[in-house]
């Protein structure tokens, strides 16, 4: 959740508000550091000292932390006593110590000036340091810090002549061991930082790729996928931070089985794929599914693609999506390595597979087969009782069929089926109707339509008679379903072309949804939607309506600050 420093009141809930305001009054935050710009860092004193972080951008704050237990909610009191220590100059606020904490001394109740941040400052003082003086502290840090060492050896992994994966997968597990607090969850802003840090890593690994050390490259992505899977399991990655990561090594591991890469990384790559789709290590994202495409574009001999059919034929049958996404895999695979005639029996014994299903029937169309086409499109509408969206792909091929024949019947038959059931629809059937049915039965064919939409549950298709409608300029009918059907943000969706023929009456419509819209919604965000919409109404012409609203609105909702400020601005 971001939060505007401007009216952060709004977002946090009332008893977390006051707690969070008590702290700071009573001088429990200490002075933040800003470690990076916009970057801030500070420490609450509680039951315990907890430490705050807050990223800032153009007056938003667009992640927080803290590293105390608190689960009952999206910010906890330490965070708000943070943010009110950094708005306290805006809020005409101030701390009173005398009220607080004894454990340690509190900084001046008024905000500093501006300092250097804390990467400026060490940037000062490496500037300064001699090289003798920092390679004995690194060394002397090294000798008493096991977790400085650990993040020494693995962050410069690649100039060690033993590379392996296990140097490249220490170096994330150490970034992972710095990031999580001490309750050893991973918060948003460690996820930030572990991307960021492993981002660097994967620019090494494109640089190996451009220098030819596939390898090496191989072990950074490899490490990075396996050990950020896991960490998603104790890690808040709702910002997608570590998700991206991963994202981006599979990207860089497709580059280097694009790269032409020697023999013992092909079979390296070839082995990774297959293992990890065997033990599942990223079921329920695309890479579980990318890694039988990788692996089927590496396989180079006879026993390895057999190797790849025996994964595919153990996916659990309950995995329909999976195994029909395999098949296909296997499919490709077979029309390239063992030809045309072997892949097309491979597809009629799966022909269930929709994607079959579908070739086998262009191909039908292709050899003017019309009876074959014909019966695998009606025999997969049975197949795929439960699945609408198939059906409709069947009956629309069934439209194909039957236009390839110029059977008039059969095409105004499925083309009026899809018009009605299709709520995506993949053609203009609309227009392929109106170019076949009789002019003079025209109007007649489409009121019967429009009644049948209208009347279909349990959903009432007023999207369709809408569009047929605005088609064939029916405006008045229009403004009969908007007035009975439609929200604020739908009503904006036909506002352009009712204007035209009914400014007042969609002015009118307006301020009715307004009224009820505030009286139905709290919070400045939802204040500004009514607002927007009164603007409408001005540029509609109705001034005057729009005041009358305005005034409604005031003394109805007159204890709503927020509100009265936002109509201050129409």
């Amino acid at each position: 959740m971001e939060i505007p420093l401007s009216h952060f009141e709004e977002y946090i809930d009332e008893p977390i508000l006051k707690r969070g305001l008590s702290y700071f009054k009573n001088g429990f935050v200490h002075e933040p550091e800003e470690i990076r710009p916009g970057d801030y860092e500070a420490v609450v004193e509680g039951s315990e000292d907890y430490t705050v972080k807050l990223s800032i951008s153009n007056g938003v704050i667009t992640e927080y932390s803290c590293d105390c237990p608190y689960d009952m909610g999206a910010v906890c009191k330490h965070v708000v006593a943070v943010i009110f220590y950094l708005e306290q100059d805006q809020l005409g606020l101030s701390q009173n110590p005398t009220k607080g904490s004894t454990k340690k001394a509190k900084a001046s109740s008024s905000k500093p000036s501006k300092r250097k941040t804390i990467a400026q400052q060490v940037d000062d003082l490496l500037g300064k340091v001699t090289h003798d003086e920092l390679i004995l502290f690194v060394r002397e840090q090294a000798s008493k810090d096991s977790l400085f060492r650990d993040l020494l050896l693995a962050s410069f992994a690649q100039y060690n002549p033993n590379e392996s994966k296990a140097l490249y997968t220490k170096q994330v597990n150490t970034l992972i061991k710095v990031a999580r607090g001490k309750y050893g969850f991973l918060d948003a802003s460690g996820a930030k930082y572990v991307s960021n840090e492993l981002s660097s890593m994967l620019s090494l690994a494109e640089h190996y790729i451009h220098k030819g050390k596939h390898k090496s490259a191989f072990f950074i992505c490899t490490a990075i996928m396996d050990e950020l899977i896991s960490a998603l399991g104790y890690a808040d990655d709702m910002d997608g931070h570590l998700t991206d990561t991963i994202y981006d090594a599979y990207d860089t591991l497709t580059a280097i089985a694009q790269a032409d890469p020697p023999e013992e990384v092909r079979k390296l790559i070839f082995k990774y794929c297959l293992t990890s789709f065997s033990k599942r290590s990223f079921s329920g994202w695309d890479w579980h599914l990318n890694f039988l495409h990788l692996a089927a574009y590496m396989l180079s001999t006879d026993s390895e693609m057999e190797e790849l059919f025996k994964r595919i034929a153990a996916i659990p049958k309950s995995s329909e999506y999976e195994v029909k996404k395999a098949q296909e895999i296997q499919y490709d695979v077979l029309l390239k390595r063992k030809g045309e005639s072997v892949a097309q029996k491979y597809l009629e014994q799966n022909i269930d597979n929709p994607s079959f299903r579908a070739r086998a029937i262009q191909d039908a169309l292709d050899q003017k087969d019309y009876e074959k086409a014909t019966a695998l499109a009606n025999d997969g509408i049975d197949q795929s009782s439960g699945y609408p969206g198939l059906i409709i792909d069947w009956y629309d091929w069934l439209l194909k069929i039957a236009e390839s024949q110029n059977d008039t019947e059969r095409i105004i038959l499925y083309a009026r089926y899809l018009l009605l059931k299709s709520h995506n629809p993949k053609r203009d059937y609309y227009q392929i109707l109106k170019e076949i049915v009789p002019t003079e039965e025209w109007t007649n064919f489409v009121e019967a339509i429009v009644q049948e939409a209208m009347e279909r549950k349990p959903y009432y298709r007023t999207d369709l008679v809408a569009s047929i409608f605005i088609r064939e300029e029916w405006w008045s009918r229009l403004l009969d379903l908007v007035k009975k059907e439609y929200t604020l943000d739908q009503l904006a969706k036909y506002e352009k072309l009712l204007a035209q023929h009914f400014p007042s009456e969609l002015a009118d419509l307006y301020a009715e949804r307004i009224i009820r819209y505030i009286e139905n919604h709290v919070g400045r965000s939802h204040y500004r939607t009514a607002c927007k919409y009164i603007r409408k109404m001005i540029k509609l012409g109705a001034r005057e309506k729009a005041d009358e609203v305005i005034s409604q609105l005031r003394q109805t909702h007159y204890r709503k600050k927020a509100l009265m400020e936002e109509l201050d601005n129409v």
